[in-house]
């Protein structure tokens, strides 16, 4: 009987001592949340929030954009029943770079056309493969006339019938 009781009092010893860093942690956890809060409440830590606008841009000052518009394509397709694809779209550009981008339509075209012939029917069939579509044009149009001169494809028409 007093072989019971001293196997029992070593085992209460641990969960006091366990109780002490655990209060001690949460207490630290929350003193550290609280300070973050602060410091980015305060502004001490920048999030990389954008500088507020200066009066030269203004709020209401539209971006330096030019746009260099493609002449529509008519795309045959590797299709027993002789479907067409038609497609146009328009190039954003930084309005300084706007000549330069004008100058290489034609090797944007070419790498368009050839890309649009290679893609799979079921791919141009697919609504939502459409966004990858202009992800995958809008890396070749980068690739060809560089990527700081092309911002953005837009793309105006693109019917398969």
């Amino acid at each position: 009987m007093a072989q019971t009781q001293t196997q029992t009092e070593p085992e209460a010893a641990p969960s006091k001592s366990l109780k002490l860093p655990l209060i001690l942690g949460l207490a630290l956890m929350i003193a550290g949340g609280g300070a973050s809060f602060a410091a980015l409440y305060l502004g001490l830590i920048p999030l990389g929030h954008a500088p507020a606008p200066s009066a030269a841009t203004g709020p209401d000052a539209l971006p330096d954009i030019a746009y260099v518009a493609l002449d529509p394509m008519v795309i045959s397709l590797s299709d027993p029943a002789a479907r067409h694809l038609r497609f146009s779209a328009q190039i954003e550009v930084p309005a300084a770079y706007q000549k330069d981008v004008e100058l290489l339509k034609p090797r944007v075209v070419d790498v368009l056309n050839g890309y649009l012939r290679a893609v799979d029917l079921r791919d141009l069939e697919d609504p939502a493969a459409l966004i990858r579509l202009r992800a995958q044009m809008l890396r070749r149009v980068q690739i060809v006339c560089g990527e700081d001169r092309v911002r953005d494809l837009l793309i105006m028409e693109f019917v398969l019938n």
